[in-house]
């Protein structure tokens, strides 16, 4: 329950407690008048700043700043391996430079399924380690949650690896968190991801076979939500997650028109898709929940701010069709042409470019099958011999 906020302008951070000093008594008397537990800051504290403001705001009130907060919803839904190691990473990281001489003040911010791994290191108790061994042995976590996440990026490389040998384009679900990137997957292809009205529901990218309008198929996956000001130890942690983008063929960002930040939105998508090093992607975008319009007159004006637009509802199916032969168009757009004659001891080649090619001329010859058209770009060095 949200019993009141403040606000603060400045050129730049107070040196000691973020905000200045005179905001911070008025945080406090509002925080004694309203018995307020929680004090929630829409930013990013300093180890110095979350002290001092701790001090000022006294025992009994919890302070966390916005990095803390998302990292607690972010435990509260991380329910696989993959996942609660992200998570766990990526909160040691933010804590370890936190660190006080007790337990009790990590034990204070700690949220969630990830936060309780806290009792995972060996703790025996608040107080009972000394401030530089609690640092070396969540040092020594991180260094072993680091090596178990670069086993699963391996895992994750190989499996990529194996998809991209098959010629299957792969489409990545991008958007704001809550943009309907899992009902849209869901409604695809019955892939049963959970659906819920909340900030990053879902955490683990799931990949699911979709038949395109003109018989062929891409795979697509749904990743994890984005939001304004990312923390930096999320995408770093999810970094063998965020790859799904990265080396996806093409990403489809679904965004809720019906939000009224809906392009500040896009644009936070926008500057997270050019950190990790996904900016220039195509990109299909998919105006979703447009079943929650009261009128579709401001659909035209959305549609010209955004590539390759498309108007959608992931829940009624509304506009799918349209999408998926949106979606196919650029996919074959992004296509290699080939003209090459293929011997007849590699029939599996003549097979494999009517599964994944797009042929325009195809001509049986003495010494084998001469055909011409369009393939992935991921295909071409399977051919390179037959040229």
């Amino acid at each position: 329950m949200v019993v009141g906020q403040a606000v603060q302008r400045l050129n730049h951070p107070h040196a000691a407690t973020f905000i200045g000093p005179g905001k911070v008594e008025e945080v406090t008397e509002r925080v004694v008048e309203t018995a307020a537990d929680v004090v929630i800051f829409d930013d990013e504290l300093s180890p110095r700043h979350q002290r001092e403001l701790e001090k000022a705001l006294g025992d009994g009130v919890k302070l966390l700043d916005r990095t803390a907060l998302i990292l607690d919803i972010f435990a509260q839904h991380a329910h696989t391996r993959e996942g609660t190691l992200q998570v766990e990473l990526a909160q040691y990281e933010y804590r370890l430079p936190r660190l006080t001489r007790a337990w009790t003040h990590l034990a204070r911010q700690a949220g969630g399924r990830a936060g309780g791994a806290l009792g995972g290191v060996g703790v025996r108790g608040p107080g009972e380690m000394q401030l530089e061994t609690d640092r070396r042995v969540i040092g020594r976590r991180i260094a072993q949650l680091k090596r178990e996440l670069e086993e699963v990026r391996a895992h994750r490389g190989r499996y990529r690896a194996r998809r991209r040998k098959t010629g299957v384009p792969t489409v990545a679900i991008v958007g704001y968190t809550n943009a309907g990137k899992s009902t849209l997957l869901n409604t695809l292809s019955d892939a049963g991801v959970l659906v819920a009205d909340q900030l990053f529901a879902t955490l683990d990218p799931t990949t699911r076979r979709v038949e395109l309008p003109g018989g062929g198929v891409a795979l697509f996956t749904d990743t994890v939500g984005f939001i304004q000001k990312l923390p930096t130890q999320l995408v770093a942690a999810f970094r063998a997650t965020l790859e799904e983008v990265t080396e996806a063929d093409l990403l489809l960002h679904v965004l809720d028109v019906t939000h009224p930040q809906v392009m500040r939105q896009a644009e936070a998508v926008r500057e997270t898709l050019g950190h990790i090093g996904a900016g220039d992607k195509s990109i299909v975008s998919a105006l979703n929940k447009i079943d929650r319009l009261p009128t579709p007159d401001a659909i035209p004006l959305l549609a010209a701010e955004f590539p390759n637009a498309v108007a959608i509802s992931a829940l009624t199916g509304e506009g799918l069709e349209s999408l998926l032969a949106r979606i196919e168009g650029v996919l074959e757009a992004q296509m290699a042409w080939l003209d090459v004659l293929i011997p007849y001891e590699l029939g599996e080649l003549v097979d494999l470019f009517h599964r994944r090619g797009l042929i325009e001329r195809e001509e049986h010859t003495e010494t084998g099958t001469r055909i011409a058209g369009r393939v992935p770009h991921a295909l071409v060095g399977r051919f390179r011999a037959c040229r």
